[in-house]
């Protein structure tokens, strides 16, 4: 009797537990599904290699042997109204000139994240933030001092705008509260006024004051920032990234830019060229420049920088 009630009172249970348990793995897997979904992870890395070789070359020249990595990596989220783009873009590049040591020719990295609120069918209430650093120190030619490292600067740009995105090729994000921060964490850089921060007190000799620079630098303004990527030719992509910023506290029509061009050559499934334009004008950086054009440097003031990088190597895509 015992048992026949144990089995009664079991068996409906074993029979609940078994149903549930079924139920369970089915809503599992279509979480699984559904995060597959709206989820989409992938990137690309390469690498660049470039060697030049001399042997009794009459014309003259150096050995020089030099490598870049680039790796671009993205994650975006879409589910009904919401977006949440984030991308994470590193570089890093090394020169060898014949009998001088290693130096780095490129240094790069770069996290913005932006989450999106559908609007209409092509404007998204948007809200972004934007950090821009170097991953190693950056030295004189003599390699007697740092002129730049990690966070030292560091431009971070937040802001809470309309985000204009009338194709997948195309997107152009408008925000009149932004604020920029420069970061310089190198407390003897921030002295000297590096990057814009304000410098160190002086005293009555007109000697700095170790410690008394500011090492952050604020600012707030209206800010503009336009995407674009397509494939322009066939294995011939285009990716292009401007940054228009504007302090409304200060000089509000002085604009600073900041605008990055790369030209991705696909050849096969692992060989690519690439071409890289980087174009910055910013009018609170201030630059050494040669006034009375007697080959020496005697004065500093904003100036258009340039930089441009080609090369040829190994990528890969993954997704």
């Amino acid at each position: 009797m015992l048992k026949a009630l144990l089995r009664n009172l079991l068996l409906p249970l074993f029979i609940f537990n078994i149903t549930i348990f079924s139920a369970t793995a089915q809503d599992t897997l279509v979480d699984t599904v559904a995060v597959r979904n709206i989820w989409d992870f992938g990137g690309t890395g390469t690498v660049n290699f470039s060697q030049v070789s001399l042997s009794n070359w009459a014309a003259g020249g150096q050995n020089s042997l030099s490598a870049l990595g680039i790796l671009n990596l993205y994650g975006n989220y879409k589910n009904g109204k919401h977006t949440w783009n984030n991308t994470l873009d590193l570089t890093y590049g090394t020169v060898k000139l014949q009998e001088q040591r290693l130096r780095k020719s490129d240094d790069r990295l770069e996290l913005n994240l932006k989450y999106g609120r559908q609007a209409s069918s092509k404007w998204f209430y948007t809200a972004q933030l934007n950090t821009r650093t170097q991953i190693s120190p950056t030295y004189t030619s003599e390699r007697d001092s740092v002129i730049s490292n990690f966070m030292a600067p560091a431009f971070v740009l937040a802001s809470i705008g309309m985000d204009y995105k009338p194709n997948p090729k195309l997107s152009v994000f408008i925000s009149p509260f932004t604020g920029k921060f420069t970061a310089v964490l190198n407390q003897r850089m921030a002295d000297y006024g590096a990057f814009g921060v304000e410098p160190a007190q002086r005293d009555l000799e007109g000697r700095l004051i170790p410690g008394t620079g500011e090492r952050l630098r604020e600012e707030f303004g209206g800010f503009v920032n336009v995407r674009f990527r397509n494939e322009i030719f066939k294995n011939v992509t285009l990716q292009s990234k401007a940054d228009l910023f504007s302090n409304y506290l200060r000089n509000a029509k002085n604009i600073d830019v900041n605008w990055e061009n790369l030209v991705n050559f696909k050849v096969n499934k692992f060989l690519s060229a690439s071409l890289f334009l980087h174009m910055i004008y910013d009018d609170d950086i201030m630059i050494d420049v040669d006034r009375s054009g007697d080959g020496t440097l005697d004065g500093k003031g904003p100036r258009l920088q340039l930089k441009e990088t080609m090369g040829i190597g190994f990528s890969y895509k993954f997704e």
